[in-house]
């Protein structure tokens, strides 16, 4: 089975969010599971300085100009990189430039991926040639279409990773894409007279999947679906929609072997937990005190994760005592708004701007508490994270959370299946009941560590959400 993966960042060589780690975990899996597996990527500067031997596997005139794909190997998984500097080699994200403004021609960037996915499906490769392609997000999203165009030569398999990024631009583009006219439709890519690379995915794919069970059946939904409900309630009547929940990739995120860490531990020596946390409330200049819950957001700062709700409640926390570290970037209000209050609170509040990737282990392993208050997430890897190193999530309803954190409620508690705090209600008055629930638990330490083992004891490991892509993708090619 050979299968092409399609994205744009993919961790540790380049990542922006959780779809990195995905990209970075599960072809690796699939191929531990037997499976011929291969990703197709820009190649932006940090995939260029990662991978320093590739070889050339063709060169190609496309819409983007001649273009070059190489070929090389990142810890035994096979990486095509689409050499063409003048798209990638840039400052800023993958899709920004410093100033946080879309490139102008990500159309064309994103468009060339799936193009040259597709021109590797008809066997632009003459030794290796894909039947499946697994495009994942807005940024892939073409390739369904190209496949569609060009006769079907492979199966494809579309994950939205979250449904509010879209893709969308002019439609005065798709001539220079390289697609019919004909697929500028309502039955196509069009939406709302614009070209939509999400839609295109949604539209064309053989399959869709999402990153959880919850998230696929929420976004049928209007106040979901960002007005693509009609068409994902069509693809699930077909039974051409699926969630298959995100893993956790172990070799990364182990308390047990993770080397960002002052003191190692897991389910069986929790007071080694303790260490980190004094040594970041220490390192921090917060109150070094072990009884001292602390709380913790690691995420980007928006008001889809919920934040807005978390800064009305901040002076619940600090009546009760509780401390807070913040580590994430997002909405400009939102960063001033932590940063004040970490200013107005030393002892007590410590907010850092910016990503970290050894910070966020070393904050996973000191919080107590990890605050994931979204109103929407496809699947969440935080609250996976903090469950692996026993810093009990506290959660909204919704999406993956709801997938993977069992509430702290009595019946819970009795019978060992709590895992975090759960609350339903997008209202700072039900985010603060939930925290008062687990400043109740804190206070009794025996039922805490019980909880915390029972969370560190879950098993969401890469293997079992790779084998059931293995498995569909076995059905769509039979």
């Amino acid at each position: 089975m050979q299968v092409l993966h399609l994205c744009s960042e993919m961790f540790p060589l380049l990542k922006t969010g959780g779809l990195a780690d995905v990209t970075g975990a599960l072809p690796a899996a699939q191929i531990a599971a037997g499976a011929d597996v291969r990703l197709l990527i820009p190649a932006f500067p940090a995939i260029r300085q990662a991978v320093t031997e590739s070889e050339l596997v063709a060169e190609v005139d496309s819409f983007a100009g001649p273009v070059k794909l190489r070929y090389g190997d990142y810890h035994g998984v096979g990486l095509y990189l689409i050499d063409a500097p003048w798209l990638y080699d840039r400052p800023g994200s993958p899709y920004h430039d410093d100033a946080q403004c879309a490139y102008g021609d990500n159309h064309r960037r994103f468009a060339l991926l799936g193009w040259l996915g597709c021109e590797l499906a008809k066997g632009l490769d003459r030794y290796w040639r894909p039947a499946l392609l697994h495009a994942h997000d807005w940024h892939a999203g073409l390739s369904c279409a190209y496949l569609a165009a060009n006769g079907h030569p492979a199966r494809s398999v579309f994950t939205i990773h979250n449904l509010a990024y879209q893709g969308l631009f002019s439609a005065h583009h798709l001539a220079e894409l390289w697609l019919p006219n004909a697929f500028f439709d309502r039955e196509g890519l069009e939406f709302y007279q614009q070209i939509s690379f999400l839609k295109a995915g949604l539209y064309y794919a053989d399959h869709i999947t999402t990153v959880s069970p919850r998230y696929a059946q929420e976004i049928t939904l209007p106040q979901f679906s960002y007005g693509m409900e009609g068409l994902l309630q069509q693809r699930q009547h077909q039974g051409r929609l699926t969630g298959i929940l995100n893993g956790v990739d172990e070799k990364i995120w182990n308390p047990a072997h993770d080397a960002h860490l002052i003191a190692r531990y897991d389910a069986d020596r929790l007071a080694n937990k303790v260490k980190n946390k004094l040594h970041l409330q220490k390192t921090l200049g917060l109150q070094v005190e072990a009884k001292r819950p602390l709380f913790a957001v690691v995420s980007r700062l928006t008001s889809q994760k919920g934040l807005d709700l978390l800064l009305e409640v901040l002076p619940l926390l600090r009546e009760q005592g509780a401390q807070l570290v913040v580590l994430g970037t997002g909405d400009a209000g939102l960063q001033q708004a932590f940063v004040a209050a970490a200013a107005a609170h030393p002892g007590q509040i410590n907010v850092q701007i910016g990503y970290d990737e050894a910070y966020s282990h070393r904050i996973f392993a000191a919080a107590d508490v990890v605050l994931v208050p979204s109103r929407f997430e496809p699947c969440g890897l935080t609250q996976l994270y903090a469950l692996k190193y026993g810093a009990l999530p506290l959660v909204r309803r919704t999406g993956g959370l709801a997938d993977t954190v069992t509430d702290c409620s009595l019946e819970n508690l009795a019978d060992g299946s709590a895992s975090g705090f759960v609350f339903d209600d997008c209202h700072a008055a039900s985010l603060s009941s939930a925290i008062r629930r687990a400043l109740v638990l804190w206070r009794r330490p025996q039922q805490w560590r019980d909880v915390q083992r029972q969370a560190m004891r879950l098993d969401f490991g890469w293997q079992i959400a790779a084998q059931r892509y293995l498995s569909l993708y076995q059905r769509l090619l039979s």
